[in-house]
């Protein structure tokens, strides 16, 4: 028994422990990338379907099995359409992979905070005054076609400008303001809407909006409700509502900071200032 083991072992390769390492890593990968989507329960069906027809072909129900197998055929061309999202999903994520960014690290933490200060003080008087607002952050998914729907201005964010784009006599107040790279890139741009239904009925369009956002790209999109002031913001299909603008802000830290720390293993620093 032990020279079988010996014999065994011994035809292991590293190659064959890099491989099979490998594979497993890629479906855990997957297997969190499907959890608690519609993808998990389909891929439960898929796996129920596989298992019926092995099942069909071990007791000869042959006319089961050749049903079952044209069927399993035919779903592996309808997974890749079903599995839009979240396949895009995953080669979003691939893309934002440390190996493709380049940044001054410590000029975009500055130039980050003082952005995400500006939006968190127009947030909380806009807040105040009941003014309705809608911000569109860019992270690591361009959106520049969200941009081109609007009026380019490419500057410097501050509160006082945002406050002024979304004072209700302004033309561009109806809109959404884009900042990409710390700088207010355009205004009065269309996002949009929602395709969920089963989102709350209270929302007004700003929300359902911000919330359509989030369903085709990552960006960090804070809202200002007309009617009540208050202050929510939406991000990876999320939507937090009624925050004060401190914690607004240390949302909005951790949710810009959050692709950092996923390529660098964490920039705790980052966080704190």
């Amino acid at each position: 028994m032990m020279n079988l083991i010996r014999a065994f072992i011994s035809e292991i390769k590293i190659t064959y422990i890099i491989d099979i390492a490998i594979i497993a890593f890629v479906f855990y990968k997957l297997l969190g990338l499907i959890k608690e989507t519609r993808a998990e329960q389909l891929v439960k069906g898929f796996l129920i379907i596989l298992i019926i027809s092995k099942l069909s072909e071990w007791a000869k129900l042959y006319a089961i099995n050749f049903i079952l197998q044209s069927t399993f055929t035919i779903g592996l061309i309808a997974l890749v359409i079903l599995f839009q999202p979240e396949l895009r999903k995953a080669l979003e994520h691939l893309g934002r992979s440390q190996w493709f960014i380049s940044t001054n690290k410590k000029g975009a933490i500055d130039s980050q905070l003082k952005m995400i200060n500006e939006v968190v003080d127009a947030a909380g008087v806009m807040s105040r005054k009941k003014i309705g607002a809608l911000m569109v952050v860019e992270r690591m998914i361009g959106i520049n076609d969200i941009v081109e729907t609007g009026t380019v201005t490419d500057a410097r964010v501050s509160a006082d400008l945002l406050m002024n784009i979304f004072y209700p006599k302004s033309p561009l107040h109806d809109g959404a303001v884009v900042i990409k790279n710390n700088r207010i890139m355009a205004a009065g741009c269309l996002l949009p809407l929602t395709s969920n239904k089963y989102i709350s009925k209270e929302l007004g369009t700003r929300h359902r909006a911000a919330m359509g956002m989030t369903e085709t790209s990552d960006a960090v999109i804070i809202v200002v409700s007309e009617e009540t002031g208050a202050i929510s913001m939406a991000v990876e299909g999320k939507l937090q509502r009624f925050l004060d603008p401190t914690t607004l802000k240390e949302l909005m830290i951790q949710a810009l900071n959050q692709d950092k720390d996923d390529n660098t293993g964490g920039d705790k620093n980052a966080k704190k200032r």
